[in-house]
């Protein structure tokens, strides 16, 4: 193996330039490694523009892969070579790392394990077990994902909600010393079997309920596992400075580093807030606290349509029987009517993603009951009516979504499932096109923030906050999780109308120096596979 080069040895000069929204090289640099000797390889990239992982510029290089393994990264001579890939052209970056996951179900099932919607979008790694939901018995996920395969390689969190329903169920009070004994051993079970941190989904049910003491005792048995505190904050609205401050608490408290989770500022008369919130962040960060958070480049939200409309905290007996308790209780009923009628008029407007009346899919609120003639309200209330309804909601400004992007620490998360392309599919698009938004329109396209720093959040910094000490980065010795991709045609293709579509552009990817994806066609085979926490190792950097 080749030894570790230097970036003093680099000229400097800039491999890329941007013109008229696309990416030519001009004289680029060249990426020299420090070995006289000739390299081996399994299989040679060549010629790319490589971006290391680290936030420098992108310099024209090789990268040599034996087995599994980097084994040289730069210009070097070569020995036997097995296989060579012309990379001229193209960008070589580390394989990127989706923070926030929601895929835990789709990926055991035989028809979305192999997770094409996020090898498509060049992701190699995501991370499962988030907002307090998933997968409870980590030991059996993961031999689960290894007995049948992955597209993927998976980062479990253990779900406090899940933690918390299976001891406590969904009761609005504190636990008994012997229930928070019970789920201070589930966590530590987790833990062992190589979960990286806890999760909790502070507006969701059970964990609404879960005080800021219970999450502390909580995150201690995982800070003693070397894990991370990742948090879907108790408030994304009027309450975001106060639940991010909740959250440097726990951390603080507990010892552990905090995740912010979808980092935003939710709702229009929030618009600006995030800046505030990042004060804070910053603020802990100066301190020596490890803070970090991640971001979906979207300006709408999406979940079940009672926490966008009608949030637990705010609902009088919660929702446990609602209508009828509405039907007998004219002063329930109308703070419920009231409730969902200022968060109506707080949002520019809801799409329903999902929904049992299938006339109102993929149709806006307001644009039902215009059409109907009826009250938003009224539609709503049926909405709830019929069960399993998520809306997308336009809540969130896009000033915002590009501050966001700018900071140091704010990776990237999908926030989406696992799915398939289809047309006139539904859901929101960041499950098919986050990381190409990101990069091939914000980066490349209208430069909002620096090819290199769009890199970098999505796979060294996503590393770094988690852990992973040998995936993240272009350097001798670490797995061969890359990601290859043309920076003329990496963009989004999913939208709000036709959100099931993949990413364009990605022409190559690699999971331990295997081709999952090659000149745009996914492998059969599946190269994913459950990543264990090893013992008593931190994340939370950067």
């Amino acid at each position: 193996m080749t030894s570790n080069f230097s970036r003093r040895t680099l000229l400097r000069a800039s491999a890329l330039t941007v013109l008229g929204g696309s990416l030519s090289t001009l004289e680029p640099s060249s990426l020299r490694a420090e070995t006289d000797q000739p390299v081996d390889a399994d299989l040679l990239l060549q010629g790319g523009t490589l971006y290391d992982g680290s936030g420098s510029e992108g310099l024209v290089g090789d990268v040599a892969i034996a087995g599994e393994r980097i084994v040289a990264v730069g210009r070097f001579e070569t020995g036997r070579v097995g296989r060579t890939i012309d990379c001229r052209g193209l960008i070589v970056a580390p394989g990127f790392i989706d923070l926030h996951s929601h895929s835990d179900h789709q990926i055991l099932k035989p028809e979305l394990r192999g997770n094409p919607c996020r090898l498509m979008d060049g992701c190699t790694t995501v991370v499962t077990g988030n907002c307090g939901v998933g997968q409870l018995d980590v030991a059996k996920f993961h031999a689960q994902l290894d007995e049948n395969g992955a597209g993927t390689n998976i980062v479990h969190l253990m779900p406090h909600g899940r933690v918390r329903g299976a001891v406590m169920g969904t009761v609005d009070r504190r636990p008994t010393p012997d229930e928070l004994d019970r789920m201070r051993r589930m966590i530590d079970e987790g833990m062992q079997a190589g979960a990286w941190g806890m999760s909790t989904g502070l507006i969701y049910l059970p964990g609404v309920y879960a005080d800021t003491d219970e999450l502390v005792e909580l995150t201690k048995v995982v800070a003693r596992h070397g894990g991370i505190y990742a948090s879907h904050i108790r408030g994304e609205e009027d309450q975001l400075l106060t639940a991010v401050a909740e959250a440097i608490e726990i951390g603080r408290r507990a010892g552990a580093p905090v995740h912010i989770s979808h980092f935003k500022a939710n709702g229009l008369p929030n618009w600006g807030k995030i800046r505030d919130a990042a004060a804070l962040i910053e603020k802990a960060r100066a301190d020596g606290q490890k803070v970090t958070a991640d971001q979906y480049p979207y300006d709408a939200c999406s979940t079940w349509i009672l926490p966008i409309l009608l949030p637990v905290d705010e609902t009088p007996g919660g929702y446990e029987n609602l209508l009828e308790r509405m039907k007998a209780d004219p002063e329930l009923d109308q703070t419920v009517r009231n409730v969902i009628r200022r968060q109506l008029g707080r949002t520019r407007n809801v799409l329903i993603a999902q929904c049992e009346i299938e006339t109102y899919r993929n149709r806006m609120i307001a644009d039902i009951a215009s059409a109907e003639n009826r009250d938003q309200v009224e539609v709503v209330i049926d909405l709830i009516a019929a069960g399993k309804t998520r809306g997308i909601n336009f809540s969130m400004s896009e000033d915002d979504v590009r501050y966001g992007m700018s900071l140091p620490w704010v990776g990237m998360g999908s926030d989406g499932e696992g799915v398939l392309a289809a047309p006139n599919g539904q859901g929101h698009p960041r499950a098919m096109g986050t990381f190409a938004r990101k990069i091939g329109r914000y980066a490349i396209e209208e430069r909002v923030i620096s090819l290199a720093h769009a890199i970098r959040s999505a796979s060294g910094l996503a590393a770094d906050i988690m852990g992973l000490d040998d995936r993240g980065y272009l350097r001798p010795g670490y797995l061969a999780d890359i990601t290859v991709f043309d920076p003329a045609t990496y963009r989004d293709q999913a939208t709000y109308d036709n959100p099931l579509v993949y990413s364009t552009g990605v022409r190559h990817v690699l999971l331990a120096g295997n081709l999952a994806l090659a000149e745009g066609t996914l492998n059969e085979r599946l190269f994913g596979r459950a990543l264990l926490r090893p013992t008593k190792r931190m994340g939370g950097g950067q």
